[in-house]
């Protein structure tokens, strides 16, 4: 078997143009705009079972895909989500800053298609002259290529409504508990809590 594995890597990928454009996987841009409708599992279910409507398939219950702009939009179209509440709905606005795990990041109308991971820290959401900042505890965002950004995050709290002594109390406890925490759970979770009270604490001082 491991010889058979060596011969498959050592083969030259030759292929013509057009296989490899069968096997291409397609970018979202050049996705039809409208749903498609799943002809294979339609004609697999008539066959089957003539006399009944196949059921509904995800396809079904997907919006279209909003047309990728030939230039770029004046405004960028945020829909930011939670759990358990949507706090924008197809907004649009100027620019979003974001705290990826890679460093804050700014998105703007026309921004490269994205998907980023996001780590405790302040979202900003730029309107003109007016800054609504949020404070995140992790989530992604969804940076789609017609100047669409999908944001979702566990839990969110605009700063204006963060107690600052809270923070401080939150923060003295999570310091105390990871200095005597004498298993790997109880210092994972007190990690965890001096993290997100440390990321606290500078969005509320910075």
């Amino acid at each position: 078997m491991l010889r058979q594995a060596t011969r498959l890597l050592a083969r030259p990928a030759i292929a013509s143009s057009s296989s490899f454009a069968a096997r291409a996987r397609p970018f979202s841009t050049d996705l039809p705009a409208a749903p498609a409708e799943d002809s294979t599992f339609i004609d697999a279910w008539k066959k089957i079972i003539p006399n009944i409507d196949p059921p509904a398939t995800p396809l079904t219950f997907m919006q279209p895909r909003p047309q990728t702009p030939s230039s770029i939009p004046s405004k960028l179209t945020v829909n930011f989500v939670l759990p358990y509440a949507s706090e924008l709905s197809a907004k649009e606005v100027d620019m979003v800053i974001i705290p990826a795990t890679t460093g804050q990041m700014g998105v703007l109308p026309g921004h490269v298609a994205t998907i980023a991971e996001l780590k405790p820290g302040v979202m900003s959401v730029h309107e003109e002259n007016d800054v609504t900042k949020y404070f995140i505890s992790s989530g992604f965002a969804v940076i789609h290529a017609n100047s669409f950004a999908d944001i979702i995050a566990i839990e969110a709290v605009p700063i204006d409504q963060i107690d600052p002594s809270l923070v401080q109390k939150g923060l003295a406890d999570f310091t105390q508990k990871l200095s005597s925490a004498s298993t790997d759970l109880e210092k994972a979770e007190a990690q965890i809590g001096v993290d997100v009270h440390s990321a606290l604490n500078s969005a509320l001082t910075g």
